[in-house]
């Protein structure tokens, strides 16, 4: 591991110093590049070095312990040393280990957010409505832009379905682990007899991907325009400025009607393509090295349920890490990082298992 990180550390050095190289300046794409890395170096190297200096202070002590020969009260003091340094050099290693763990590409992304009611008609769609609204808050808490693409409202206020473009550092890292089946059990406001039902919410979080990461040839789609419908006054029957693209190869179809401009539309139409077919080749190349953590980050498998929300008992549940918490309304409203940080965390566990036993 020391060996890798000497080299990390060389490697840091050497672009800081082609960052301030006149022809690297210059150069907008290689700068960008540079820079990035430079970035995603950074916090590896600083405690690489933090760790250099607590092993030269552990050594230091060490050294001094084993020539003997000292007063009491300065040899309790640099036994105190050892010790602290000891436990700290251990609790360092542990943040490289992590640090160094394989990084997803995607994790810098932005990334677009597809909500679709599943189970329980207008109460999914209500629900859906919710986690849109979760979703949005958490963002805002992170200074993060989101954008609606595409939704299909319903008349009581939810959404059948509705697909968003949230743009941020970190935003794919932080949301990667929301895909999935999201189960709602509360009483409807249309409940006479005051019973819990119980309805079904899907969630698939992609990372917008740019026009050089996926190739499309533009013989395979089929654009279709049409009116939009739903509200928006006398326009929606005077212009048919929705757009309907279909990838011919794949069968998937994407649908934005929610610009006036047909080629707003369509630009945003062919953003949530994209992502869709990365993420549709992602899944089938992970399908093919099927991997068994829970988790099962990037695999698209929508089919597992991995959390519920309890409103009469106000708790939120995940059920891949068994995390319960009883803090429901705070969640909904966009206090997620608790949650977030554990799934995380059991990731990294599970990768540093992984890795222990190759």
């Amino acid at each position: 591991m020391f060996e890798k990180l000497k080299n990390v550390e060389d490697r840091y050095e050497e672009i800081s110093d082609r960052l301030i190289d006149p022809a690297v300046i210059g150069d907008n794409e290689q700068y960008k590049n540079l820079m990035k890395e430079y970035k995603n170096l950074t916090p590896i190297v600083e405690k690489y070095r933090e760790y250099a200096g607590v092993k030269k202070t552990l050594d230091e002590a060490k050294g001094l312990l084993d020539e003997g020969g000292m007063e009491k009260d300065f040899r309790e003091m640099v036994e105190e040393e050892y010790s602290e340094s000891k436990e700290k050099i251990e609790q360092i290693s542990e943040e490289l280990k992590i640090l160094l763990l394989p990084k997803d590409p995607n994790d810098e992304k932005n990334v677009i957010v597809e909500i679709r009611g599943g189970a329980g008609g207008d109460e999914a769609a209500l629900f859906a409505n919710s986690l849109y609204r979760m979703y949005t808050m958490y963002g805002e808490s992170r200074r993060w832009k989101s954008e609606v693409l595409s939704a299909n409202p319903t008349e009581l206020g939810g959404f059948k379905e509705i697909s968003f473009s949230i743009e941020g550092e970190g935003a794919y890292s932080r949301l990667k682990f929301e895909s999935g089946v999201h189960r709602v059990q509360r009483v409807p406001e249309t409940e006479t007899q005051g019973r819990i039902h119980t309805s079904t919410v899907t969630v698939a979080v992609l990372p917008e991907m740019e026009d050089v990461e996926v190739e499309i040839n533009p013989d395979d789609l089929q654009i279709d325009a049409f009116r939009a419908g739903g509200a928006g006054g006398q326009h929606v029957n005077k212009t048919s400025s929705a757009i309907r693209i279909t990838h011919l190869p794949t069968g998937l179809v994407v649908e934005c009607q929610d610009e006036r401009s047909q080629f707003k539309n369509k630009d945003k139409a062919m953003k949530i393509l994209r992502s869709r077919l990365y993420e549709k080749a992602q899944s089938e190349q992970n399908e093919k090295i099927a991997s068994e953590r829970k988790l099962q980050v990037g695999t698209g498998d929508r089919s597992e349920r991995i959390r519920t929300y309890n409103y009469p008992q106000g708790r939120v549940t995940d059920h891949r890490i068994g995390l319960t918490l009883y803090k429901i309304e705070s969640i909904l409203n966009g206090d997620l990082d608790e949650l977030l940080d554990a799934l995380i965390t059991f990731d990294q566990a599970e990768k540093l298992q992984a890795q222990s036993e190759e």
